[in-house]
C-alpha cells in the first residue's frame, strides 16, 4: 500500500474478510459484487478500487443485478431514516414524489425490477424524464443502462467510504 492511500481505503484494505463485506455492502448489496471486491485486496490507490467496482459491475448476471436493484429504495420515496438515500435524492421535489412513484410502479411491471438511476446532483424533473424515456426500452437495452447507473452509484458511495472514511449509510 502507499502512503498515499486514505484512512478510508486503508481501513478497507486492512479489514478482516467480514468487517470488509460490511463496509461494501454500505455501497452495494449484490453478494456477488462484493466478494469480488474483498477478494481484490489491497488497493493501492482509490482509483484501483473504483476500476475493480466497474469489472465487478460489468460482470453482475442478471439475478445479481436484481439483487443489487432490491437494495435501493424506489425514486421518489427514500428509505425513512436512511440519510444516504436522503441525500442521493435530495433533488426531488415533493410535487414530483407522486409521479415519480407512480411512474416507478409503471416501469416495474414493465421491466421486472425498480427504475434505478444515479439521483445525486439530479432534480426530480431530470429523473422524471429519464424514467419517461427508460420505461419503453426494450429488457436488455434497459439493463444495460441499469449497470451503468449502478456503477455511477457504486462509485459515488465507494468515494464517501474510501475518501472520508465514512460509511454510506
Amino acid at each position: 500500500m502507499t502512503s498515499s492511500a486514505t484512512p478510508g481505503l486503508t481501513r478497507l484494505n486492512s479489514a478482516e474478510g467480514p468487517e470488509a463485506a460490511r463496509l461494501l455492502r454500505e455501497v452495494c448489496v449484490s453478494g456477488a459484487w462484493i466478494r469480488e471486491l474483498v477478494a481484490g485486496r489491497p488497493y493501492p490507490e482509490a482509483e484501483e478500487l473504483y476500476v475493480a467496482s466497474d469489472a465487478a459491475t460489468a460482470r453482475l448476471t442478471p439475478a445479481d443485478l436484481d439483487e443489487a436493484t432490491a437494495g435501493h429504495p424506489p425514486i421518489g420515496r427514500p428509505t425513512p431514516g436512511d440519510p444516504t438515500s436522503a441525500r442521493e435524492q435530495g433533488g426531488v421535489r415533493e410535487e414530483d414524489r407522486a409521479e415519480l412513484l407512480e411512474l416507478n410502479l409503471a416501469y416495474q411491471e414493465r421491466h421486472g425490477h425498480a427504475f434505478l438511476i444515479c439521483a445525486t446532483g439530479r432534480t426530480g424533473e431530470q429523473m422524471l424524464a429519464a424514467l419517461r424515456e427508460r420505461i419503453s426500452h426494450d429488457p436488455q437495452t434497459e439493463r444495460e443502462i441499469l449497470r451503468g447507473e449502478l456503477g455511477k452509484i457504486n462509485r459515488i458511495r465507494l468515494a464517501r467510504l474510501v475518501e472520508r472514511g465514512e460509511e454510506t449509510r
